[in-house]
């Protein structure tokens, strides 16, 4: 009987071609796509038990060691509790009870408040494209009423907008001194960098003010925020990865910048309405490299045990030490001066002097 044999060439020739099919075939399979980040982070209902730190820029980033401010306040109320976005770094979280006392003291009956951030941070479900390093909080510009709002009310309860949506106006019969007052306190905590607001609000602002007006340049003009403000503070000691935002533009930023607000320009339909937004395509490979031992990191007891009692709760002790806040020093002018708008827009840089027209498009989504 005959054995046939092959020869070596033959059999590399023979191995290649089966690895070539091989190969081929796994390519062929599809391919397991990456968990968002939105989803990871938005299922985290507990701050990861850690030293407080944000990590990465207000857009793309996390924070660990957030604390909670309680749902009800002698001054201010939380708003859509459902949402779970009352956590933040414990720096931001004094802040807003402070702001709730000062605002007090100046006549404002108290704080309704917005969403703050998830419990890690990150990415959210819905609706913001910052918010993410526990830096950011919005306030509402209604005033909290004087009784205590149930939960159904405060899931359903609408906001007052102060903007006419078609000239881009404040509504003079809904706007008050109160108002004003209300901006400017907050503007004057040294921690606060910037507040965004409509530019209908901005214009009000800029018409009104008299005497002091260099807490003006901290009130920067931005698309939708007709019915709350921005409240946006520094990187903090503690979070070396923390990425700060450029200055604000020397000025109080009632001139050319404001004006093109008021052009057809930044009112224009989108051009790629249907382009995804960050948020639906950030993965974890997209986020800072230290925010994966944040989403791993452990859970607090409960929610209760990082909820941040200050001194409004007179003997509460603090469940985490925020440094003391202080009165503004002059707000930090940008040192190249008024630079050029991004292509797109944004609310992470300062908005510069430009002649008008301004012809740049509007953010996508």
């Amino acid at each position: 009987m005959k054995t046939s044999t092959r020869s070596l060439p033959g059999r590399l020739l023979l191995t290649a071609a089966l690895a070539v099919l091989t190969i081929a075939g796994l390519a062929a399979r599809p391919a397991v796509a990456e968990e968002l980040a939105k989803n990871l982070f938005g299922a985290k209902k507990l701050p990861a038990a850690a030293a407080p730190q944000s990590i990465g820029f207000y857009s793309k980033g996390c924070f660990a060691g957030g604390v909670a401010i309680p749902l009800n306040g002698p001054k201010w109320e939380v708003m859509r509790p459902s949402r779970n976005r009352r956590w933040g770094h414990p720096t931001m979280i004094a802040l807003i009870e402070k702001l709730s006392r000062d605002a007090a003291a100046d006549g404002w009956p108290g704080l309704l408040v917005g969403d703050i951030s998830q419990p890690r941070g990150g990415p959210m479900l819905t609706g913001h494209a910052s918010h993410q390093i526990g830096l950011d909080a919005d306030i509402w510009l209604t005033p909290m009423p004087d009784r205590k709002l149930t939960l159904e009310q405060r899931e359903n309860m609408s906001a007052t907008l102060l903007v006419d949506e078609k000239t881009h106006l404040v509504k003079d019969a809904l706007w008050a001194p109160a108002h004003t007052r209300l901006l400017k306190r907050a503007a004057s905590y040294a921690e606060v960098e910037r507040i965004l607001v409509n530019p209908g609000i901005k214009k009000k602002l800029c018409d009104t003010v008299k005497g002091d007006r260099g807490w003006l340049r901290k009130i920067r003009p931005f698309w939708g925020h007709d019915y709350h403000f921005h409240i946006r503070i520094g990187c903090q000691p503690g979070s070396p990865k923390c990425k700060a935002q450029e200055n604000t533009a020397p000025g109080d930023g009632c001139d050319q910048s404001l004006a093109w607000w008021f052009t057809e320009e930044p009112w224009r339909p989108n051009k790629n309405p249907d382009r995804p937004k960050a948020r639906d395509l950030m993965t974890m490979a997209s986020l800072p490299a230290a925010c994966q031992a944040v989403l791993d990191g452990p859970d607090p007891a409960s929610a209760e045990a990082v909820t941040y009692y200050g001194e409004d709760y007179g003997d509460g002790v603090p469940v985490a030490a925020a440094p003391v806040l202080t009165k503004a020093s002059p707000a930090r002018a940008s040192a190249s001066g008024a630079a050029a708008l991004p292509a797109a827009a944004n609310a992470f840089a300062a908005t510069p002097e430009i002649g008008i027209p301004l012809p740049r498009p509007r953010p996508g989504g």
